[in-house]
């Protein structure tokens, strides 16, 4: 794997050396300057020339800051003649950002996928998009994860008689439906309205949920307003407690004691793709590294990314054979 080069912004260094010792390599420095106007330079400390590199930066708070990181990286690897660069986004912030709803309104997903392609990107590698559709704002391969598979690792341990597989809403639904067949338990759905970024109604729950246990089931948990919604009405609807899983975990602004001491609330499991919350022990957090470090390796030997998930999701597993007449 001595081909391979791997770099990180400061954004989330831990989870880049978690991949790094998966692949066998070293993480190579990168030296990060502010100058007194504010303005970053980036300066690779690793050679690139015709190396497979590889620059990891989930988009996480402060996101400008790190996705300004990342760009930078990218121009200095592209400059520094990589033979292919990709840019590893675990968490891929401006994906919420994918449609225009309102007048006069950016979409920002679209135009952030631009400026990593204009920076020098040639492939992206990044987990659980928000929207799947902004798989279409690129014009390189974007190769997408999932971690439905290491989050059902953690529940199919665990007793199951009694449990329900909760979306928050139905634009979630068909990730929890996948959800609730590798956890052979019933799904049921949210019905949510959104009135600003922290902000929801959720009106109705379709599904049962009397007396079950709800494995509440979404891609990011920013504010935790959403989970909280949601379980004052399954408790409404006689559920008798709830776990809640994301891939995602930012818990920025309240989210913390929102969620931490819920009566409703038995625990509370996200991966690593953006850093842990501070003050939170109880938190389980699931790492997804080996499964980045997988698909690297993967990518550098020229392999299918789509069999890592054969059997865990139809929808990111390799195209089944069609037998016609």
């Amino acid at each position: 794997m001595r081909e391979i080069v791997v770099f990180s912004g400061s954004g989330h260094r831990p989870f880049a050396q978690a991949v790094c010792d998966s692949l066998g390599v070293e993480l190579s420095s990168v030296e990060l300057t502010r100058f007194s106007n504010d303005c970053l330079q980036a300066q690779l400390q690793a050679n690139c020339r015709q190396r497979d590199v590889y620059v990891v930066a989930p988009l996480a708070p402060p996101t400008q800051e790190h996705l300004m990181e990342l760009l930078l990286m990218l121009d200095a690897a592209r400059g520094a003649s990589a033979a292919q660069l990709t840019a590893v986004i675990p968490y891929f912030a401006y994906a919420r950002s994918d449609k225009k709803d309102a007048s006069r309104l950016s979409i920002g997903a679209r135009l952030v996928a631009d400026m990593l392609v204009t920076a020098g990107a040639q492939r992206v590698l990044t987990m659980e998009l928000h929207a799947p559709q902004v798989h279409g704002f690129f014009s390189v391969p974007v190769d997408h994860l999932t971690a439905l598979g290491v989050l059902s690792d953690h529940f199919l341990g665990q007793d199951l008689s009694d449990a329900v597989v909760v979306s928050p809403d139905f634009g979630n639904a068909k990730t929890a439906t996948q959800f609730s067949r590798l956890l052979g338990v019933p799904v049921a759905a949210g019905s949510k309205k959104r009135l600003a970024d922290d902000r929801v109604v959720i009106d109705a729950i379709v599904g049962d949920v009397e007396g079950r246990r709800a494995i509440i089931l979404d891609d990011e948990i920013a504010t935790g307003g959403s989970i909280v919604e949601l379980l004052d009405r399954l408790s409404e609807q006689g559920c008798t407690s709830a776990a809640v899983a994301c891939t995602h975990g930012l818990f920025v602004g309240k989210a913390v004691e929102r969620l931490r001491d819920h009566p409703m609330i038995s625990e509370v499991v996200t991966t690593d793709t953006v850093p842990p919350p501070a003050g939170w022990p109880e938190l389980e957090v699931r790492s997804v590294a080996g499964l980045f470090g997988a698909a690297i390796e993967r990518i550098h030997a020229g392999e299918s990314i789509s069999s890592l998930f054969d059997g865990v999701d139809p929808a990111l597993g390799p195209p089944q054979p069609r037998l016609f007449d």
